[in-house]
């Protein structure tokens, strides 16, 4: 199995700096990743150092609360598009789904969708804040509202334990029927949490540890 083709090698911590950024970059280069996921700021400069590679440039939008109005997210990612993002990883508004306000739920992802053009949407449901039920709920409306990918997580939850195999699978059973891909995120430190999300369902990977799993 190439392990490298399923992983987004992850670069979102609050205090990165530009170093950080290139070893990233140099890393996804050499082991030939699936993509980068990088903060807005730095698409930009992500998309002109890998413009000659297969390498996609992922950006978050809406990060890491999913608390931004519609519109701001919109334009967010309307505005990463520009600076070259191929693909976009939204937060779902997760106060408005524990409220059951679905129809809001699916307008703030269909405005992302509307935005990102052409390009790949994946929407992060923070599992670690969610029961079973929400989270069927939540693909549920990702599958009404267009999107491409359902993502578990942020990694940004407070003792939260990131992507769970039994959350992988209850969201690639409600999804991949319809099309939509899995995205497994946080807490994916080694080969072994990677393999065992891949088998869950996972088609892709958001990890900072993506040289470690594949080394």
């Amino acid at each position: 199995m190439e392990l490298n083709k399923y992983i987004e090698h992850t670069l979102l911590k609050q205090d990165a700096t530009r170093q950080d950024l290139e070893k990233l970059l140099l890393e996804a280069k050499e082991y030939a990743f699936k993509g980068v996921c990088v903060n807005p700021f730095n698409v930009a400069a992500a998309k002109k150092y890998l413009k000659d590679t297969s390498v996609k440039v992922v950006t978050v939008i809406g990060f890491p609360l999913g608390a931004s109005v519609s519109e701001v997210k919109a334009f967010e990612a309307q505005k990463a598009v520009q600076d070259g993002a191929d693909e976009i990883d939204m937060v779902i508004n997760v106060s408005k789904l524990k409220d059951k306000d679905y129809d809001y739920v699916k307008q703030d992802i269909e405005a992302v969708k509307a935005a990102c053009s052409d390009k790949i949407l994946k929407v992060i449901l923070e599992t670690d804040l969610l029961t079973k039920e929400e989270i069927k709920k939540a693909c549920e409306i990702c599958i009404e509202a267009k999107a491409d990918f359902v993502k578990t997580s942020t990694g940004f939850v407070k003792n939260g334990i990131g992507a769970k195999a039994e959350d992988v699978k209850l969201m690639a059973d409600t999804v991949k029927p319809y099309g939509l891909g899995v995205k497994a995120s946080g807490g994916i430190r080694d080969k072994e949490k990677a393999l065992a999300m891949i088998a869950a369902g996972a088609d892709r990977l958001g990890t900072s540890s993506g040289v470690a799993i594949v080394s």
